[in-house]
């Protein structure tokens, strides 16, 4: 098994995964015909093929004469492929039972979605613990997969391209959202210029284009600030005993700024929670991701509404959560699917919200994700939203 491991590694160095599996696949398609020249089935592969899976980059699973999941990779669970011990993707079912009519392999391209699980909630308002739908920032898993027959076993190899994919759209997404945002500040300018030439006479003319000016300037001066803060958020963060912060004392910071906000919006802040709760961060980008959090909550608040912070320990006692729970209209089950996306603007926009960027969030979830946590969000029409962020308690 040693010398499996080791040979495994030496093959896999700098060569291409599509190469490497083919190798792999007929080596051990040889090797099963080789090692396996009885008539009695097998009830699951031996020590040597178990320890060449295991150093594979790509997930595998194996499937017996049965159609039972023999072995198979975490990562087929995540993908939601495997569960409880067998396929359940309709697709690679099928192929599966194809290349074990036919022989061969085939490969294909496949689309999953993780599940996300039930979670215990405090309902704003109810105060009761109901069961009720998150939603997160899973993204679908983009898949190569291939699929064969060695000996009385069906391998599958799931390839995740979801980087690739998601770097491909990403990119597309973001010329084409940040060329429309540059092209108001453009063509407001262009207006005024076309006015002053023929309506200079028309003070109130010009004075309403200078408006729309100033309007798509400040537009463009908060994209480019949130652009700065999404790029910043990309850095890792490496806990140590240089960054430890009180959880509690960066939500009371981002409070007293924006108490002035959320008085004039004629809406209530209130904050509470756990002072003893430290994390390991960067106390800047932490305190951005509540900010964005509070400011959505008060934007999308009714008059003589209340926004609550809270900082509290999670149900694992391994994390602590700052919940943002306001009393607005609720986010559409479609829109939460991706309010975390770059620039993604939902239907239910308000007059304080009507000129956001779409770029909050995404700081929100990309601070989440470089401090090892997570940003997540319930709400139901009518009844508010609560948005999680969740970050490993300091180590």
């Amino acid at each position: 098994m040693g010398a499996a491991r080791d040979r495994m590694v030496e093959k896999t160095g700098n060569v291409p995964v599509s190469s490497m599996l083919e190798t792999w696949w007929h080596g051990l398609a040889r090797r099963y015909r080789d090692d396996h020249q009885v008539e009695e089935t097998p009830d699951d592969i031996d020590d040597e093929t178990a320890a060449l899976l295991g150093m594979m980059p790509i997930a595998s699973i194996v499937v017996g004469r049965d159609g039972e999941v023999v072995r198979s990779s975490p990562e087929a669970y995540r993908f939601n492929v495997v569960r409880d011990d067998a396929i359940v993707d309709e697709t690679v079912l099928k192929a599966v039972d194809e290349v074990r009519r036919t022989g061969g392999r085939t490969t294909f391209d496949l689309t999953t979605q993780t599940e996300l699980a039930d979670v215990a909630l405090t309902v704003p308002g109810g105060g009761t613990p109901a069961s009720a739908k998150v939603q997160g920032v899973s993204r679908p898993n983009w898949l190569k997969v291939s699929v064969g027959r060695v000996g009385d076993f069906v391998v599958v190899m799931l390839d995740d391209v979801s980087d690739a994919v998601r770097f491909s759209r990403t990119r597309d997404s973001f010329i084409t959202n940040v060329s429309e945002q540059l092209l108001q500040p453009t063509s407001a300018l262009e207006k005024l210029a076309r006015d002053l030439e023929v309506s200079a006479s028309d003070p109130e003319r010009i004075a309403a284009d200078a408006g729309e000016v100033r309007s798509a300037s400040r537009r463009l001066n908060r994209m480019v600030s949130d652009l700065l803060l999404l790029v910043k958020a990309q850095e890792q963060i490496v806990p140590s005993s240089a960054n430890r912060l009180s959880l509690l004392a960066q939500v009371r910071d981002v409070a007293d700024r924006l108490a002035p906000v959320a008085k004039e919006a004629r809406v209530r802040l209130s904050v509470g929670g756990d002072r003893d709760l430290t994390v390991n961060g960067d106390g800047d980008q932490i305190r951005i991701a509540i900010t964005k959090l509070v400011e959505n909550a008060i934007g999308y608040s009714r008059d003589g509404g209340t926004v609550s912070v809270g900082v509290s320990k999670s149900s694992d006692g391994r994390h602590a959560v700052v919940r943002v729970i306001d009393q607005g209209t609720g986010i559409p089950k479609e829109d939460q699917e991706r309010i975390f996306e770059r620039f993604y603007r939902g239907s239910t926009q308000t007059d304080r919200t009507r000129d956001g960027i779409g770029l909050g969030l995404a700081i929100v979830k990309h601070v989440a994700l470089t401090h090892h946590g997570s940003a997540s969000v319930w709400s139901m029409p009518g009844s508010g939203s609560t948005f999680s962020f969740t970050l490993p308690l300091a180590q």
